[in-house]
């Protein structure tokens, strides 16, 4: 007598219930990749931020004999591409006042020891290899518009003194008066590509930086 052997396999109706659950989990992956993006993006800028503000607070800028210091303040600035590639963004100090951060004035990133400082040409490529990869905030994010509002309206940097105070428009100052004192609270606001907008509030009087709507950020 034969024996039979029965082969175990997927009715269709097994089938179909598995393509709907794996829909069901793909469209609810998808938006979450959306939000981490985002907010790795949110949670780039206001510690690129901070950082600044803390190399500022450790290296005391102030020099009375000279009255273009204020031109040296420790900053953050966010730049489009000379090629319009992309947005990257820098944190250092003018510190020999030439009017632009160079590589050897930029902070060196945390996370990997390069600086984050690039030379406004190509950015498609994400750098040379030879500074910060994470400054990229086109490439890296989508990032691909700034809006400054408040006190720091319609500019695209913010630097802090020994006191962690914000301070903007002293690139040009040559008078160590402290003009340049940030006098409300500022925003950033950084547009992504077929993202909500994200934003992130500077405050006046501290220099207290984090995410709208995400004040204990």
């Amino acid at each position: 007598m034969k024996k039979l052997h029965f082969k175990n396999a997927f009715t269709m109706v097994e089938l179909v219930l598995v393509i709907v659950v794996l829909g069901i989990l793909a469209a609810l992956a998808i938006p979450r990749m959306d939000r981490d993006r985002s907010q790795e993006a949110s949670d780039t800028l206001l510690s690129a931020i901070r950082y600044a503000q803390h190399m500022a607070i450790n290296d005391y800028r102030e020099q009375p004999e000279d009255s273009e210091w204020q031109k040296s303040f420790w900053q953050f600035r966010v730049e489009r591409c000379s090629d319009s590639s992309g947005m990257f963004f820098m944190v250092g100090a003018d510190k020999d006042k030439g009017g632009d951060i160079n590589k050897s004035e930029a902070a060196l990133d945390p996370s990997n020891g390069k600086p984050m400082y690039w030379n406004n040409s190509d950015c498609s490529d994400g750098g040379d290899g030879t500074v910060s990869e994470n400054i990229f905030i086109s490439k890296k994010f989508g990032v691909d518009d700034i809006d400054g509002s408040g006190g720091c309206s319609d500019i695209q940097h913010i630097g802090f003194d020994h006191l962690g105070r914000p301070h903007v428009s002293f690139r040009n100052s040559d008078t160590p008066d402290y003009s340049t004192y940030m006098s409300s609270d500022c925003t950033f606001t950084f547009t992504i590509k077929g993202e909500d907008n994200i934003s992130i509030v500077i405050e006046s009087e501290t220099g207290y930086a984090y995410i709208k709507d995400q004040n204990a950020s």
